[in-house]
Parts: structure tokens; C-alpha cells; sequence
């Protein structure tokens, strides 16, 4: 009986030892590297949701229980796991490492999260590393050189800019819109300029670029999606601040046109026998004061600055992210400058046992842009009066600066002769401080809410609710104190002058993404995860216009509304008051589901298919289908593999399919849902008839036929990671197909047009993508990171119902080319005469070519052909220094700035090369043509390939040095983190071209306001 009830006591006792075992308890400890104490690292309790954050020391504490599995985990140190035992204290070191799982990519698409090792697309991520802190109104052009396949060209540095041209993959439409998708927190925009954004506050940037990636956003995915996370709070984490700042000046970088200076200007009137310089003798001529450098008088250096402020914290089922952001860039013009206001706060929750969670997403912002009437008013690129650019070429230098004070005394002594330097005064009038008002503010409002709730262990329900708003107001005006305010006045014989335009847009879109989702997993080798989704997105647009003329400059005020003149009914002509509205309402509504299947880590199938429609084509037309299908071999866990230095290779492949709505190319800062509202139908206005009758007339015949343009795109792609992660890249080729190209298509002339715009055309981009980068040294003193990517694309139109484009300087041909030169070839100088040499369609020299018959394709356009980047980052004891370099090659662009400065007929009234000092004479029988070549300026500039020009450039986009003081300094300070740097942006470029920037895919080059060169200084800090 005694051995029994022993027997049983034994059992009791191992029972509630077990039990105890079983108790959760506090378990602590510290995590540190071999340098001290990794503030910010996980710690979880694997397989379920419960972890912490490190604090300042490293410390850690989180309930867990004997058995439990703690991973312990920071990023660029390999994870570590711990079994809890008996004690209560475990003390962790981690070892820098790059682990392949750690990097998960949050950026396919709505709820599909994906590693490395599992996406089947072709995407690149750029990290909030690259982004932030950059001296650039706009995120965009951070990412220039950073992803294979998105070629990214700035075609204005004008502060605040939003001339950005970006193409993914090449062109894919010849007139709609080219531009990618641009989803922020998983809410879509309409945009496609960001000056809101504040850079600071992004996490990460994904390029999307294959269908695999891109079809689950259907009728807006065509073009490409960028894919933009913000930064997060995380769990368990205390308050932690972070404080940067930027202080900078921008630079005008310099041409290479070898403009002349006042005597060699002087010498070639001379030579030409006309302007001042006929008047002078080659003593006067040497002896002249006067040399004016309207560079300097028209830019100078400006100051740019940033200071963001970032607070971060986390509580055990909340965290915070919350940022304040000012950023402030001069335009190097007097009166031209950007600044933003941003505040973002992102709220993230869950509840205690981890079904519901939440998060709410706000972003505002108001930015202010004083800008140039010639960056959104093309008709004067060419004019010296009002594109200072221009003007600081083409001004004359003998001329000397600041002869008039006022607008009223440049009248008095000029009047209305703009011959010779007046131009140049008439800028310089232009250019001072509210002679011409010209600005733009914006309020932007960007938010979301989104929650999700577990139905069951496999099944989720989750809604996503976003807005996006933007308020502009524009005012330009002609202040009634300015030269041409009054000058037109007086040539209307009317006492007060000037005009001021307002305008002011509201663009509110709200989106709402109602989703189940359904994850499970078969013995941990099936895994599913399947996922339908409904999609509803409404866009409001109103639009107020009123221009006022005629303002009394004693009353007034730009944009008050002050010292407008009434209207003269002596004087019907004078002081006439317009105003005008607009209201569009557009929409989008869009069904769709995801597959995603994985066989035991090695094998992977995703699938989409969308169903969208739209308001924009008639019932016929208005919906459509899009799709893609992928999958993937990771080859790495065939077992053949075991033992090889690969850590990760992996075949992938897609195809699929995409839509394009947006038909029409919308002008910077323009929703393209606005556009071509009325295609489709058959619209009547009325008016004056015959004999000033009033009547009805037909104004728009509706193109009922229109759809949507359509893309398949086919890819391939291998991604790799050897020599125990020291090296890693991928490998892309596709085959990118378009029809149903938006364009002009032939109509009868019965139907009183010859041409409407429809369905036309099919075009094809064929290219290939890398990216590679190698760990040359990873250790605790030293880093050394090499990185490279590229892409080559050929776009090719495959079919295409053409209209005449004999005499066009661009045109589009079966079999070729999108957009390519089209010119006469020019062979030089008649060595007789002195007069310019072209060759005829036979191939023969004439100094008479036919504008028509003897043009060429030229095999060249202004879309690049190569395009990447690739650099160095490198860490050693703390100091750092980083590089990016960008690089396009084969882009041909006209040169027109230099056919103006190559212009003799603008000899006398305008500057002109020092080029033209070794024209040909006959004792100089050079191959440049004479200052009397009879037929110098009967061929335009984009007539013959005289003025067409290499545009390819490799930028030194950013090179960053500076130092981080290590924690060894500041463990018994209250600061966590603290880095002084210098950084340059555009510090150099090496071109044929011989402009101000050859970085533009615009055609002509007097339109593109150069990218500045910028220095700055910077400083982080986080407590």
C-alpha cells in the first residue's frame, strides 16, 4: 500500500512540475552585437504574435513559458533562437549577417506579402536609405538610377517641378497616358506629381514591373505601379525621437554653347556688317568696357533647406508614427522658390488576442510654388522676353544691366522696340520682385483606414477606406507697374494695364477595397492563400476661373483681389471681367481575386483575375478583363543543389494582361480620370450662324467605338544568391505588347473631318533587366557594398492604319521605332561658297533640299535605349561614404538652343556663338558655314540632323560622406543616434551634349530648365 500511494505521489509530483513548467512567466535579458547594446531589436515567441522591441540599452523583457521558442532578430545581424528553460534571464549577441527571409516584401500588391525567396515578379524595393534626406521636391527623383527598367528623366529642375517623366519598360502608348500607377498605403492615387509627399517619411519604394505584379491593379496598372510604404510604429517600443536636417545651396550648371563675350559678339557684327559692331573700329571694338555675364544677372546660387522631426512609440497593442516636415528649395531665379508644410500621423492597433487589427494613415500637406510663366505656358520657351533661361543665353553682352528701375522708365526709352538689347531689359523687368506674380499653393490631404478581423483561424475579412484630396489655387498677373502692363495699355489707348488670373481646382477622390482573404496550410508543405476583393473609387472635379483686366496700381495688391478697375461702358473693349466653372464626376468600379500556392518552399503558382469598368466608354466597352498567371522554381531545394554556394536560385516566369483607361496624357499635376470625358459622344454648342443668326452646331462626334488600350506582357527571370550571400541579382527579359493604340484614326470628310482620335495601332517593348550587387567586405569595421543595374528596350510598332508624315520631323512607322527623327542628313559647308550642304533622297550634296521628299528616318529618337545606375556604399569605423551614379544611353534630342545661338540672322540683336569667329571665307574656308550662307536659315532646326544631338549622359547623382558616432560615445548621453554629413546631388555629368542638361526625353531642349547641382550639409539625431 506504501509503495502505491508512493507510485502516486510521484505522478502528482511530476504532474505539477510539468504544470509549473507550463506557467508563463517574465523572461528578460539584453541583446547586444560585438560593438554593445542593438537598441530597436525583436524579440518574438515564435509561432505566435506576442514580442517586444529592445529599449535604449538593449533590454528586453516578454512573457513566455519553458518550451517556448524566442527569435531574436535585427536588420543586417542573422536571427538567433532561444528554447526558455528554468531561468528567467538569457542574454543574446547577434552576428551581422544578411539572412534571405528577413526581407519581406510588403509591396506586390493589396494584401499579398512575399520574401525574396517566394515572389514569382520581377519588382525592385528601394528603402527609406536612398530616399530620405535628398534635396528634391519630389520622390521621383530620388529613384532615378535605383531600378532596372524605370527610366526616370526629370525634364524640369525648376523648384517644385512636377516634369518628371518616368517609363517602365519603355514607351507603351504613343498619346495616352505613359504614366505608372502610384499606390501609397495601399490606396491608389490619381496623381503623377507628388510635391506633397514628404520623402522622409517613406519606408519603402517597390517598381513593379511585370504582369505577375502589376495586373491585380487591372485597368491602372499598365504603365507600371509604384508601390510606397510609410513609416510605421512598432509594438512594444518606447518613445523614440528622430530629428533631421539639410542645408544646401543649388548651382546652375553650365553650357558648353561657348556663348560670346561682349568683343568676339562685337567682332562677328562686324565681320556680318551689322548691329553695333558695324559702327565700331577693331580699336573701339578692343577697347570695350561693357561685358555683361546675364548668367549672373538672371541666377545665382539659392538656398535649400529641410528639417523633419519623427516620433515613434509602441505599446502592446498600439504604436505610432508620427512626423512634422518643412522643406524649402530656391529656384536660383529671384522669383522662383517652393516650400512644404507636411504632418503625417500613421496609427496602427490590434486587439489582445491578435483577431482585429487596425491602422489609419494621414498625411497633410501645403506647399507653396513661385514659378515661371514659362514652365506652364510652352508659347514662350522661345521668347527672350519672358524665358530667362533663354535669355541668359541669348542676351548681348555689350548691353550693360539695370539701366531702368522702374517698368515706366524701361517704356519711356524704349517704347514698343524690342530690337537688340531691349529684350533682355524687358526680362529683367519681367524678373523683378511682383512685376510678374506668379504662384501656385496646394493643400493636400491623403488618408486611409483600414481594418481586418480574423472570421476564423483561415479566413479574414478586411476593408480599406482611403481619400485623396487636393485643393490648388493659381494666380498669374501682369502687375500694372511692370514694362509690358503698360505697354499694352498704351497700345490700347486704355490708362490702367495689367491683368490678374485665378484659378482654383478641388480634386476629391475617395477609394474603398472591401477583401476576404483565406490562408491555410496543409501539413507545412501545401500552402494556399486565396484572396477576392471589391474595388469602388469615385473622383469630384470643380473648377473656378476668373480674369480680371485693368488694375489701379495704387490700390493694387497680387492675389487680394484689390485695385481691379471696373468696367468702361464708354470703352466696350477696355476692362472686360471673364469667369468660368467646371464640374466633372468620374468612376471606376472593379471585382477581382488573387491564387497564390506553394509546394513545400520549392515550387509557386499566383494568379489574378480582374473584371473593371469604367465610366469613360459607352456600355459596349465599358468593361474589361485583365489577368496574369506566374509561377516559380526554387531550385536551390532540389537536392541536387545541396552542398552548391547557392543560397537562393530561382527561376521565375509570368504573362499576363493590363488595361489602360487613361487615354489621354495628362498634363503635370493632373488627374487623368478628367480627361477626354465627352470622346464617346456627340455634343452640340451654339453660337453665331450665318448672318450673326444664333444656331445650333455640332461640336464633338462621338468615337462610340473607343476602348481601352490593351498590354500583354510576357517575362522571364532568374533570381540568385551565392558565395554565402555575398553576391545577389536577377535577370529579366519580357516582351511588353500594345493594341488598341489611342490615335488618330481616318474618317470621310462627308462626316466634315478627315481624322478622329480612336483605336489604332499596336506597339511592342522587347528588353532585358539586371541587377547585381557583391559584398566585397561585411564585417564590424569595415563595409564595402558594390551595386549595378541596367536594362536595354527596344520598342517597335507592329501595326498602325498611318496618315500622311512625309514632311514630319517625328514620325511613327510600321516596323520601327516610336517617335523617330525623321530629317534631312547634313553633310556641311560648300567649300566654294561657304553655304550649308545637305544630302538629296539620291544621295547627292545640295544646298536645296526638298522639305519632303528628302527626309530619312534617322534610326534615332528621344526615348532612351539603355538606361541604369550603379555605386558604392561603404562604412568603415563609423565614417561612411556613399555613391550613386545614373546613366541613359542612345537618346537623340534637337538642339534648338544651339540653333539659336548658330543663328545668323540674329546676329545684331541677339548673342550668338564664338563659334561663328571662325565662320568660313574664303581665305577661312572652314567647315563651319559663312556668316552670308544664302540658304543659313531657309532649314529649320528640326528640318535637316545639323541640330540633332546625343543626349546620353552618366550623372554623379548622389555622393554622400559623413560619420556615425558609435554607441560607445553616446551610452551615457540621452541620445541614441547621431550622423553629421555632406552630400552633392548632381554633382557632375558627363555628356556630348551641350546644353545646360541633357537629362529630358522633351524633343526640343529650350523647354527643359536644367537640374541644379546641389551642396548640402545634414545631421540626424534620435533620442
Amino acid at each position: 500500500m506504501r509503495s502505491k500511494f508512493k507510485w502516486i505521489f510521484t505522478l502528482l509530483l511530476a504532474f505539477s512540475m510539468q504544470f509549473s513548467f507550463a506557467q508563463e512567466k517574465t523572461v528578460t535579458g539584453v541583446v547586444t552585437d560585438k560593438l554593445g547594446p542593438l537598441p530597436g531589436a525583436n524579440v518574438v515567441v515564435k509561432g505566435t504574435t506576442n514580442g517586444v522591441q529592445t529599449d535604449f540599452d538593449g533590454k528586453y523583457s516578454i512573457k513566455a513559458k519553458s518550451g517556448d521558442v524566442l527569435e531574436v532578430s535585427f536588420t543586417g545581424y542573422d536571427k538567433k533562437t532561444i528554447t526558455v528553460g528554468a531561468a528567467n534571464s538569457y542574454n543574446v549577441v547577434l552576428s551581422e549577417g544578411v539572412v534571405l527571409n528577413e526581407v519581406v516584401i510588403l509591396s506586390e500588391g493589396y494584401n499579398r506579402a512575399r520574401t525574396k525567396a517566394t515572389t514569382t515578379s520581377a519588382l525592385t524595393t528601394v528603402t527609406s536609405e536612398v530616399i530620405e534626406n535628398r534635396p528634391n521636391a519630389s520622390f521621383l527623383n530620388s529613384l532615378q538610377g535605383t531600378a532596372p527598367g524605370a527610366s526616370i528623366l526629370s525634364s524640369s529642375g525648376s523648384p517644385g517641378s512636377g516634369k518628371i517623366d518616368i517609363l517602365i519598360r519603355g514607351l507603351s502608348s504613343l498619346n495616352a497616358s505613359t504614366d505608372p500607377l502610384v499606390v501609397i498605403d495601399g490606396v491608389p492615387t490619381n496623381g503623377n506629381q507628388f510635391r506633397s509627399l514628404n520623402q522622409n517619411d517613406i519606408e519603402s519604394a517597390s517598381i513593379l514591373r511585370d504582369a505577375a505584379a502589376t495586373s491585380i491593379y487591372g485597368n491602372r496598372g499598365a504603365n507600371g505601379v509604384i508601390v510606397i510604404t510609410t513609416k510605421q510604429g512598432k509594438f512594444g517600443s518606447s518613445l523614440k525621437i528622430n530629428y533631421d536636417s539639410v542645408t544646401g545651396v543649388n548651382v546652375l550648371p553650365k553650357n558648353k554653347y561657348n556663348m560670346s563675350n561682349a568683343r568676339q559678339v562685337l567682332t562677328i557684327e562686324k565681320n556680318k556688317n551689322t548691329g553695333l559692331g558695324a559702327t565700331l573700329t577693331d580699336a573701339e571694338i578692343a577697347a570695350y568696357a561693357i561685358d555683361t555675364n546675364w548668367r549672373e544677372e538672371f541666377f545665382g546660387m539659392d538656398v535649400t533647406q529641410q528639417h523633419n522631426l519623427g516620433l515613434t512609440f509602441g505599446g502592446e497593442n498600439v504604436n505610432s508614427y508620427t512626423s512634422f516636415g518643412y522643406f524649402e528649395q530656391g529656384g536660383m531665379v529671384p522669383t522662383t522658390d517652393f516650400k512644404r508644410f507636411t504632418f503625417r500621423n500613421n496609427l496602427n492597433g490590434k486587439s489582445s488576442n491578435g483577431k482585429f487589427t487596425y491602422g489609419s494613415q494621414l498625411s497633410l500637406a501645403y506647399s507653396r510654388r513661385n514659378e515661371l510663366n514659362q514652365e506652364t505656358n510652352d508659347g514662350v520657351n522661345n521668347n527672350t522676353i519672358q524665358n530667362p533661361l533663354h535669355g541668359s543665353v541669348m542676351g548681348l553682352p555689350y548691353a550693360e544691366s539695370n539701366v531702368y528701375a522702374t517698368g515706366q522708365e524701361l517704356f519711356e526709352a524704349i517704347g514698343q522696340d524690342f530690337a537688340g538689347a531691349n529684350d533682355t531689359y524687358v526680362l529683367q523687368d519681367i524678373l523683378r520682385e511682383n512685376s510678374v506674380p506668379s504662384w501656385a499653393d496646394e493643400t493636400a490631404v491623403f488618408a486611409n483606414i483600414n481594418a481586418s478581423y480574423k472570421l476564423t483561424k483561415d479566413l479574414t475579412l478586411s476593408n480599406r477606406f482611403g481619400i485623396d484630396y487636393k485643393e490648388g489655387d493659381r494666380v498669374f498677373a501682369r502687375a500694372p507697374w511692370s514694362y509690358l502692363a503698360i505697354v499694352v495699355a498704351d497700345s490700347r489707348g486704355e490708362e490702367f494695364g495689367g491683368f490678374e488670373r485665378k484659378t482654383n481646382t478641388k480634386d476629391f477622390t475617395f477609394t474603398n477595397i472591401l477583401s476576404l482573404g483565406y490562408s491555410k496550410n496543409f501539413k507545412e508543405v501545401h500552402k494556399f492563400d486565396a484572396n477576392i476583393y471589391f474595388e469602388y473609387m469615385k473622383s469630384h472635379f470643380l473648377q473656378s476661373f476668373q480674369n480680371q483686366t485693368g488694375l489701379n496700381p495704387l490700390t493694387y495688391s497680387p492675389g487680394a483681389g484689390t485695385g481691379y478697375v471696373p468696367f468702361n461702358p464708354a470703352a466696350p473693349n477696355s476692362y472686360i471681367s471673364t469667369v468660368s466653372a467646371g464640374k466633372i464626376q468620374a468612376g471606376t468600379l472593379s471585382y477581382f481575386a488573387t491564387l497564390d500556392y506553394d509546394y513545400n518552399d520549392k515550387f509557386g503558382v499566383a494568379a489574378v483575375i480582374r473584371r473593371d469598368g469604367t465610366y469613360r466608354f459607352i456600355d459596349d466597352y465599358k468593361w474589361g478583363t485583365f489577368w496574369s498567371i506566374s509561377g516559380r522554381w526554387n531550385i536551390d531545394k532540389e537536392k541536387f543543389m545541396e552542398g552548391s554556394t547557392f543560397s537562393m536560385l530561382k527561376l521565375r516566369a509570368s504573362y499576363g494582361t493590363q488595361g489602360n483607361q487613361n487615354i489621354v496624357a495628362p498634363a503635370n499635376g493632373t488627374n487623368p480620370l478628367f480627361l477626354a470625358t465627352n470622346n464617346v459622344r456627340d455634343l452640340n454648342t451654339t453660337g453665331a450662324g450665318y448672318n450673326n443668326a444664333p444656331g445650333i452646331f455640332v461640336s464633338n462626334i462621338g468615337v462610340t467605338d473607343l476602348q481601352w488600350e490593351e498590354i500583354s506582357q510576357l517575362n522571364l527571370g532568374l533570381d540568385f544568391i551565392l558565395l554565402n550571400n555575398r553576391i545577389e541579382g536577377n535577370i529579366d527579359v519580357y516582351r511588353k505588347q500594345t493594341e488598341k493604340l489611342y490615335n488618330s484614326v481616318n474618317r470621310s470628310a462627308v462626316v466634315s473631318t478627315y481624322t478622329q482620335t480612336g483605336n489604332n495601332g499596336g506597339l511592342r517593348n522587347t528588353g532585358v533587366e539586371a541587377v547585381l550587387k557583391y559584398n566585397v567586405f561585411k564585417n564590424k569595421d569595415i563595409k564595402l557594398q558594390l551595386f549595378a543595374n541596367m536594362a536595354y528596350n527596344k520598342n517597335e510598332i507592329t501595326s498602325l492604319i498611318e496618315t500622311d508624315q512625309s514632311g514630319n520631323s517625328l514620325v511613327n512607322v510600321v516596323g520601327d521605332m516610336a517617335y523617330q527623327w525623321n530629317l534631312i542628313p547634313y553633310v556641311g559647308v560648300n567649300a566654294s561658297n561657304g553655304n550649308l550642304l545637305f544630302l538629296d533622297k539620291d544621295g547627292n550634296p545640295t544646298e536645296t533640299p526638298d522639305l519632303v521628299a528628302d527626309r530619312r528616318l534617322t534610326g534615332k529618337s528621344s526615348i532612351p535605349v539603355y538606361q541604369g545606375g550603379f555605386g558604392f556604399n561603404s562604412d568603415y569605423k563609423g565614417f561612411f561614404l556613399n555613391t550613386l551614379f545614373s546613366w541613359t544611353k542612345d537618346m537623340w534630342r534637337v538642339d534648338n538652343q544651339l540653333a539659336w545661338a548658330y543663328n545668323v540672322d540674329f546676329i545684331g540683336d541677339d548673342n550668338v556663338s564664338s563659334d561663328l569667329l571662325n565662320a568660313w571665307t574664303p581665305s577661312n574656308p572652314s567647315n563651319f558655314p559663312s556668316l552670308d550662307a544664302t540658304n543659313g536659315s531657309t532649314y529649320g532646326s528640326t528640318d535637316s540632323d545639323r541640330f540633332l544631338k546625343d543626349s546620353s549622359f552618366l550623372r554623379l547623382k548622389n555622393l554622400t560622406f559623413g560619420y556615425n558616432f558609435p554607441q560607445s560615445f553616446l551610452k551615457n548621453t540621452f541620445i541614441q543616434s547621431l550622423r553629421f554629413y555632406v552630400q552633392g546631388e548632381n554633382l557632375y555629368t558627363w555628356t556630348k551634349w551641350r546644353g545646360f542638361d541633357p537629362e529630358n526625353t522633351q524633343t526640343l531642349s529650350v523647354t527643359a530648365f536644367p537640374n541644379p547641382k546641389t551642396l548640402s550639409f545634414g545631421a540626424s539625431v534620435s533620442f
